[in-house]
């Protein structure tokens, strides 16, 4: 498959990988009930304020695998969004980018080489928090990154995951710029979405309509309709091996069996031959003829009718806000309703590029259907907690006055800071961060599953026990730990095999294998991710 080639590709292909751990920092937990507090809701709703690729790697213990949705509008590059480059990149070429605003297309003749440079590594840690039944939606337009976009999303996604492209009405006024005067004018802007595996997606990507298909008849396993599998012998088609017995009938006079014995044996096996009126028949199941129904893609356009403009965005957000945000361009929120409806009411929804908090909006008007759906939003940007949260808390809470207030709406949330790196710039465990976060950090790295297990006094040194092996963090902040015989009380549940992370081991090898101990030394032995 073609690849797409730019400034800086091979070293932030694997950059995913090289962006320090950090821990996610608690500053206040927001409901309608109690306001700002500063206990945890635990409600499954987070705003995250920080660099978005430390950020999303800071949510792969909790949500690897787990993000049923991702919806993201990243920059579309247009030369005027004033956004810069920061992705602290080892490699010269790259580094002398760091901290500039991007500028116009004249101006700055690598805007598209940074752009790519920043996408390529969010897009490889939003795969892998991608559950294997999801999908995610991108926004862009069609003028600046549209082909690039899809380019590195085939590569990372894969080309045979891409679903299609929805096209939406984001303004119905002319263009009257003279920018535009010698270009096509764009009033739609695509939507590129991709599944994790496409094979799972076929209830999300496609909506069956009336086949023609009838099932009128009451078969050994349902609904069915029935199949005579008698042919006739005229024409010279006389064929003797085809009248063989079918449940101990043969063909009728004339005629002979469609089938052959090794058919006939499988079909009756599975329970698809009956005798019905004294002639045998095949039934046939509405799941064996799932080639037939007919589809139509959902996706193909929505219209400013529909969903709103970008104008109806930005209109709605000040409106909420009560003063004018200065966002030009904002997605409508029941755009971004009509995208995750598809979705079970209990999905747990992303947003990287959060901006105003559209995302979260719209998943709590989806909720008044009376689902569970949670969503993670994450924002970079100083406004994050002033606009993209206080907007949210506005739509609980309620907005508006008089006969114009519009009623809030139950949820709850909690805001989050990047806090510490996990690991020091000597590669030492960094104890400011706090045991808890060690202990779930060291549990994914070896299970690739969140620890939920609390921690007792009676199993201080246990993480959980997992696929048969025990797992152990024989850790303590102001003192060296010594895995020994006389310390192996410390293995308080019966498992078949047992990790255990301490300072020292002084057990001999024999010993730990002949008793299916692995010690790994700390913090030598953490991987890091």
């Amino acid at each position: 498959m073609p690849e797409l080639t730019w400034i800086g590709k091979e070293k932030v292909i694997n950059h995913h990988q090289d962006v320090p751990y950090r821990v996610l920092e608690h500053k206040y937990g927001f409901s309608l009930e109690n306001g700002e507090s500063e206990k945890e809701t635990k409600s499954g709703n987070k705003i995250i304020h920080g660099d978005n690729l430390e950020a999303l790697k800071a949510l792969l213990p909790e949500y690897e695998g787990k993000i049923k949705c991702i919806y993201i509008d990243p920059p579309y590059n247009t030369g005027n969004e004033k956004w810069v480059y920061n992705d602290n990149v080892n490699h010269p070429k790259i580094k002398k980018w760091l901290n500039d605003v991007v500028g116009t297309e004249g101006e700055d003749l690598t805007r598209h080489d940074k752009w790519l440079c920043m996408m390529y590594p969010r897009l490889k840690l939003l795969h892998k928090l991608l559950s294997d039944d999801g999908i995610i939606f991108v926004s862009i337009n069609y003028a600046n990154e549209h082909a690039h976009l899809k380019c590195i999303c085939d590569e990372i996604f894969g080309r045979n995951n891409f679903i299609g492209e929805l096209t939406w009405e984001s303004t119905t006024q002319p263009i009257n710029s003279g920018s535009a005067k010698f270009k096509l004018q764009q009033k739609v802007e695509p939507i590129l979405f991709y599944s994790k595996d496409k094979k799972t997606q076929i209830g999300y990507i496609l909506k069956e309509i009336e086949s023609g298909l009838k099932y009128p008849h009451k078969g050994k396993l349902g609904s069915c309709r029935f199949e005579i599998i008698e042919k006739s012998d005229a024409g010279g088609y006389n064929r003797p091996t085809m009248k063989f017995p079918i449940l101990g009938q043969l063909p009728r006079e004339g005629k002979r069996w469609q089938i052959g014995e090794t058919t006939a044996k499988y079909l009756i096996n599975n329970n698809r031959i009956e005798i019905i009126d004294g002639i045998v028949k095949m039934a046939v199941y509405p799941e064996d003829e799932l080639d037939k129904r007919k589809f139509i893609p959902f996706w193909s356009h929505l219209s400013a009718d529909y969903v709103g403009t970008a104008q109806t965005g930005k209109d709605l957000l000040n409106t909420i806000m009560g003063y004018p945000v200065g966002f030009d361009t904002v997605k409508p929120t029941l755009l971004i309703e009509e995208l995750l409806s598809h979705f079970d009411k209990n999905a747990i929804i992303l947003d990287s590029f959060a901006g105003s908090g559209t995302t979260g909006h719209a998943v709590l008007n989806l909720n008044k259907d009376g689902g569970n759906r949670k969503f993670i939003l994450v924002e970079m940007e100083d406004y994050a907690n002033d606009i993209t949260a206080e907007r949210v808390k506005r739509v609980i809470n309620g907005y508006g006055e008089g006969n114009k207030r519009v009623e809030g709406i139950a949820g709850e949330f909690d805001y989050y800071e990047l806090g510490e790196r996990l690991f020091l710039e000597d590669n030492n465990l960094n104890e400011q961060v706090g045991e808890e976060k060690i202990r779930e950090y060291i549990y994914y790295t070896e299970t690739k599953e969140f620890l939920s297990r609390k921690r007792t006094e009676e199993d201080k040194y246990l993480l959980d026990n997992f696929l048969n092996t025990g797992y152990y963090f024989y850790y303590e902040e102001d003192s060296l730990t010594t895995l020994s015989v006389d310390s192996l009380n410390i293995v308080t549940q019966k498992a078949e095999q047992y990790v255990i992370y301490a300072d020292v081991c002084l057990l001999d090898k024999d010993f730990m294998l002949k008793n299916n101990i692995i010690f790994k030394k700390i913090p030598r032995d953490i991987k890091r991710f």
